[in-house]
């Protein structure tokens, strides 16, 4: 939430990523808030009508806020039709670790970044300055996931081939628990979106829920026939949703542990399976080389797309849901309109395998990571590339923007991650 005003009684926050309004209000003696989604919000949009929509399905919004209401939703429209103007220059180039690294992550605003590693820890860093902030040891093996737990990200959880994860104070660098229970190497974990729970996947082939309070173990997810490589809540958390490398996606009831549907069709190991925000679709990227699009509740396949000719590595969606990346070991990358399934873009210029690609958070641009050594930025509308940043000196695996946008990570096999920052990002940040 970036913008608010204040009303009698109640207080409206402005969410640009992905699009809609928070209504902060007093109910008894406690603070509550409600969330009102606008992915459907564009530069035609026609804001008063829009005003009489909510107005119609939310008491909160009286007649006399329409004004105010309509107001923040111009303002939230301007955002959003403006042209992403980003133009990113190197910031800083930091050694993390003295063995390799397996993955990185910012915090929500990018002022802190996450780094794991072959040398069994993981490492919190200032961004702007460069500087270690903490060392989290305590894994007897590589580090191989991290996360934060976005947006409030105060705690950390790293998943090792010691078959643990842990939970960390961001602050601190305190180790608040130890997850044990795994018979193999955790490669993925994640928390939900109210920062109560983690999931952690294994090579046992198993998923499994725990308790952020008390580090109790709360459900475990068995049923994949081999190893679970990706693990998501959904964003209202009584979710999640693993893939595997038998070929299948399961979807999970997170208070039973009990698996609602298995999506089967693809013909291949699944390298990502990736929740729309609304929780309304699922997307999947194959060694099969295809992608495929479900549907959440029923668990249905609504379409299969087209295009790689080899291994899909990553996918995922853009922060409204409309639209699915995919990139491939065939050195390129797609965008599709979920809605039409049309692809809307092809990506060509990388000269080796692309392992990770992302949108930015206004869904206009994309990053991908190579093989190659490089990070491109590429515009959808034109499928230009408009950036290649070079510098890493092994291949890179990751790259991740911050919350504005205006901050790029990309992480290499030389040992390195390498800050990209937007010229005018000063500017930028005022105007946010």
């Amino acid at each position: 939430a970036v913008v608010s005003t204040q009303s009698t009684g109640v207080r409206f926050l402005l969410r640009y990523y992905p699009p809609g309004i928070i209504l902060e209000y007093e109910q008894g003696s406690q603070t509550r808030t409600r969330t009102i989604d606008l992915l459907d919000l564009t530069e035609r949009s026609n804001i008063y009508e829009l005003v009489a929509q909510l107005q119609a399905n939310e008491p909160l919004i009286t007649p006399s806020k329409t004004d105010q209401v309509a107001k923040l939703l111009l303002k939230l429209q301007s955002k959003l039709s403006s042209p992403d103007k980003h133009h990113y220059n190197h910031y800083k180039t930091i050694r993390t670790h003295v063995l390799p690294v397996t993955n990185v992550s910012f915090n929500k605003s990018g002022s802190k970044f996450v780094s794991g590693s072959y040398d069994r820890t993981c490492k919190i860093w200032d961004t702007h300055k460069g500087q270690e902030l903490h060392v989290l040891d305590g894994h007897k093996n590589v580090v191989y996931a991290v996360a934060f737990n976005n947006p409030f990200a105060d705690k950390i959880v790293t998943g090792s081939f010691d078959r643990t994860a842990k939970l960390w104070s961001t602050e601190t660098g305190k180790c608040y628990h130890t997850f044990k229970g795994h018979t193999a190497e955790i490669v993925c974990v994640t928390f939900n979106s109210s920062s109560t729970l983690v999931a952690t996947g294994s090579m046992d082939t198993m998923g499994k829920i725990w308790d952020v309070e008390t580090g109790v173990e709360m459900a475990s997810l068995q049923g994949h026939n081999a190893e679970i490589i990706s693990i998501q809540f959904n964003s209202l958390g009584d979710k999640v949703v693993t893939g595997s490398f038998d070929n299948t996606v399961a979807i999970w009831d997170v208070e039973t542990g009990h698996k609602i549907s298995s999506l089967i069709g693809h013909r291949g190991e699944i390298s990502n399976a990736v929740i729309s925000y609304d929780d309304t679709l699922i997307g999947t990227g194959s060694m099969d080389k295809s992608c495929k699009v479900w549907d959440c509740r029923s668990g249905q396949c609504l379409e299969t797309l087209y295009g790689h000719t080899d291994e899909v590595l990553d996918i995922s969606f853009d922060h409204r849901g409309k639209q699915l990346l995919s990139v491939s070991a065939d050195a390129t990358a797609r965008v599709f309109d979920v809605g039409t399934y049309k692809c809307l873009a092809t990506f060509v210029g990388h000269e080796r395998e692309i392992s990770k690609g992302t949108f930015n958070p206004s869904g206009k641009r994309v990053a991908t990571a190579s093989s190659d050594k490089s990070v491109r930025i590429w515009d959808i509308n034109s499928g230009k590339c408009l950036q290649t940043l070079e510098g890493h000196t092994d291949e890179v695996f990751s790259c991740q923007f911050n919350y504005a946008g205006d901050m790029l990570i990309s992480g290499s096999k030389d040992n390195t991650c390498r800050l990209w920052k937007d010229t005018n990002s000063g500017k930028l940040a005022g105007a946010l």
